[in-house]
């Protein structure tokens, strides 16, 4: 039974949709459309799978792609990589009825952010091909751009010689990350991510999900380990997000139009425990000289140590005072040990 259900999910990661005839031509027909009825149905109720469509098209997704229920495929391609061009396809989507109706923000968001990840697939992959999809449902602009390569964050992890692949994670959200600064800033998934309804990379296991309709980032770890990369970017199509206001955004100074203010999310940081060290808070500053204006996220942190509030709001301060560190969503806690550090004659 369990080798069957992992069969049915790792076939809807595949397939992103699949129906009951699907698993049975995946099996053979070795068992019956009834008995895999009755697991799928299982499924369904355990919240593994999520049924769309009717009872004579009836169809099942991943509950991380269901979004796609009910949604229209707009475009679904597989390319070789060697020689692709982003603007090229981006051009034979343009081409399609996929901006029939679209609001002008939306179709700038979308152009920038498919031709950012698709731009990274092809420089940095190295996978022989990339599969591109585009779906739009009544609510959202969906698209999925798949390689076979290399993985985002083993990647960075490699390039940068870090520790882990939650390292690279910890990095990627920064911003000004990329494995090859010759060629790319490491701006694009930065504020792809920011202009998203819903973004996510999906690598050998591992997720990263930026949820920006309730402001939060989740890390997790997926059963079926796929090779490569899977980008999926949704985008509301009444958002209100303009690519100009995210900007500025990030922007210290909008005269130099120069990206240099960024934001850190410290629950990544804490590996799970509520204490956080000297050394972690390192982690935290590694390659943040590279801007102005940094904005420390403390939501959801229930404390920190005295080396970890030392070490940034002390330390590194005076060491780049032309670097203004921001704390920000801080409960009484970690709001008494900052002003513990900044101010060594305060008093409780």
């Amino acid at each position: 039974m369990s080798n069957l259900n992992e069969i049915i999910l790792n076939l809807a990661q595949k397939n992103e949709k699949i129906k009951t005839s699907d698993v049975l031509a995946s099996l053979n027909k070795k068992l019956s459309r009834t008995y895999i009825s009755r697991i799928i149905n299982a499924l369904v109720k355990e919240g593994k799978l999520v049924k769309g469509g009717s009872t004579a098209g009836a169809f099942y997704v991943l509950p991380e792609n269901e979004n796609l229920i009910q949604s229209e495929i707009i475009y679904k391609k597989i390319f070789l990589r060697e020689g692709l061009e982003e603007h090229r396809v981006l051009d034979e989507i343009n081409h399609t009825r996929i901006y029939l109706d679209l609001k002008d923000n939306v179709r700038s968001i979308f152009n920038y952010a498919f031709s950012e990840m698709l731009n990274n697939a092809i420089e940095h992959s190295q996978s022989e091909k990339i599969s591109v999809s585009v779906f739009k449902s009544k609510k959202e602009l969906v698209f999925f751009i798949d390689d076979y390569g290399i993985g985002v964050f083993r990647n960075i992890k490699h390039k940068k010689e870090l520790k882990s692949e939650l390292e690279a994670i910890q990095d990627l959200l920064k911003g000004k990350t990329t494995t090859a600064p010759q060629l790319h800033t490491g701006e694009g998934i930065f504020f792809t991510s920011k202009v998203a309804n819903l973004f996510t990379l999906e690598s050998f296991g591992l997720r990263l999900m930026i949820d920006n309709n309730i402001k939060d980032i989740f890390v997790s770890m997926q059963n079926k380990k796929n090779k490569g990369t899977r980008v999926i970017f949704a985008i509301s199509l009444d958002s209100n997000i303009h690519l100009a206001g995210i900007f500025r955004k990030y922007q210290t100074n909008q005269d130099t139009m120069a990206f240099d203010k960024t934001e850190v999310k410290i629950k990544l940081f804490t590996m799970g425990t509520v204490h956080v060290s000297r050394s972690q808070a390192r982690r935290v500053l590694n390659g943040l000289n590279k801007f102005k204006t940094i904005v420390m996220d403390f939501d959801k942190v229930p404390v920190i140590g005295q080396g970890f509030a030392d070490e940034i709001f002390r330390v590194y301060k005076s060491k780049h005072p032309e670097i203004n560190i921001t704390p920000i969503n801080m409960n009484e806690a970690v709001k008494f040990m900052i002003n513990r550090v900044e101010k060594p004659d305060f008093k409780s």
